[in-house]
């Protein structure tokens, strides 16, 4: 067989390509890491990803620099991820809002859900917290459900915002519970609970790392949790699920990086996310927020953000929820 100049030349520089590309892979990671925060600096997302960093750089060895980028609902910081190279040098500090709840809100994003991303390890579950006005006598939920049956429309729950996992968690409520009751969105979290405490809203869902602590000030009153389990934080306080039969809705967080990472780097990102599950600096951190550390693989972490995102489509749609 006779090649060409040209075909040899060719030929030669995919084998370079190849050896480069495998040495690359062998040798990963070998310069400091991105992580990707889809939200502002100081929330609660940005708080856990900063552990996760911490704690993964003593692991491989390397920097990870946080890169925050809020706004467009999850959008800009997701897209900024999907849109990189898939080399294990970007990744993304992914939640339940940005990959089960915005995308049911919008009618078209930048990206494709399940082919322009690469699930590598879920981090967390948790829960969202029924929290009640100290100006309110209820001392449980079946209490709350009683009274929003006798008057309806008469009570009103709170939200960080419209699409929030607090809003869609409080909806998923209503309905189960059969009841009516007014939602008032803020825009954050800080300023409903302050509402909350004044006595002007009722009742919210909150996400345990930022209602915790007024639960435990008795500042709020803390009626129920949204897990499958009560909360080690909150032993005391039931699953809503031992009253609203069948009702789940916990939140969720994990590290996800472009479609079309080397199998051998998506291997290494999760053995190094495993240690870092591990590592007492990151157990205490989850514990104290509340939060619960879990582990999976990819193929596992991606199969439950599909069937996430397909539950929440289903409360999204039924109660009309639109984006602030």
């Amino acid at each position: 067989m006779h090649f060409k100049p040209a075909s040899l030349l060719a030929a030669g520089a995919f084998v370079l390509s190849s050896v480069f590309a495998t040495s690359a892979v062998a040798q990963y990671p070998d310069r400091a890491l991105r992580m990707v925060v889809p939200q502002a600096a100081g929330s609660s997302t940005d708080n856990s990803a900063r552990v996760v960093a911490s704690e993964l750089s003593k692991v491989i060895g390397q920097p990870i620099v946080i890169d925050n980028k809020p706004g467009g609902g999850f959008v800009i910081g997701n897209d900024a991820v999907a849109k990189s190279a898939p080399d294990g040098y970007t990744i993304l500090a992914a939640n339940i809002g940005g990959f089960a709840i915005a995308p049911n809100l919008m009618a078209k994003l930048p990206y494709d859900l399940d082919k322009d991303f690469q699930p590598i390890r879920q981090m967390q579950m948790s829960h969202l917290m029924l929290i009640v006005s100290p100006k309110r006598d209820f001392k449980s939920i079946q209490e709350l459900i009683d009274y929003a049956k006798a008057n309806p429309g008469k009570l009103s729950h709170a939200s960080s915002g419209s699409g929030s996992p607090g809003h869609v968690g409080a909806e998923l409520f209503k309905h189960m519970a059969g009841i009516d009751a007014v939602h008032v969105p803020y825009k954050g979290g800080a300023a409903a609970i302050s509402d909350l405490i004044a006595g002007r809203v009722d009742f919210m869902f909150e996400s345990l790392s930022s209602s915790s602590p007024h639960a435990k000030a008795g500042n709020v009153r803390a009626l129920g949790v949204s897990g499958e389990a009560r909360s080690p934080a909150f032993p005391d306080v039931p699953r809503i699920g031992e009253v609203v039969k069948g009702y789940l809705a916990p939140t969720w967080s994990g590290i996800i990086a472009p479609a079309g990472m080397p199998k051998e780097v998506v291997t290494k990102l999760h053995a190094a996310l495993d240690e870092v599950s591990k590592s007492p600096s990151y157990i205490d951190f989850v514990t104290k927020t509340g939060n619960e550390p879990v582990s999976s693989t990819p193929e596992a972490f991606a199969d439950f953000i599909r069937k996430e995102r397909a539950k929440w489509k289903a409360v999204v749609d039924r109660a009309g929820i639109k984006l602030n």
